[in-house]
């Protein structure tokens, strides 16, 4: 399954699997988000895979949050391999 993002204002739902094929898109999608919106929610519900380049590019777009005084949620189960990375992050 490709992967698709869908959204309304700042709320994305993403579906599909994310991974080095499909990666550039994602981060293009979000990054032209966070120029127009001061807060980003993302649904990772319908994420079916993500490999470590799709993880990546979520940590991307978190320190890019960051740095710019943004807020990123990031909701919804699913995605073990994500949590994972935030949670070793926070212990650190």
């Amino acid at each position: 399954m490709n992967l698709t993002i869908t959204n309304n204002q700042d709320f994305f739902k993403v579906k599909g699997i994310l991974n080095r094929h499909s990666v550039a898109f994602f981060q293009q999608e979000l990054e032209r988000a966070f120029e127009k919106q001061a807060k980003i929610t993302i649904n990772i519900e319908g994420i079916e895979s993500i490999d470590r380049f799709g993880v990546m590019a979520f940590a991307k777009l978190h320190n890019s949050a960051l740095q710019n005084n943004k807020s990123f949620s990031i909701i919804g189960l699913g995605c073990k391999d994500l949590y994972e990375h935030f949670k070793s992050v926070e212990a650190a």
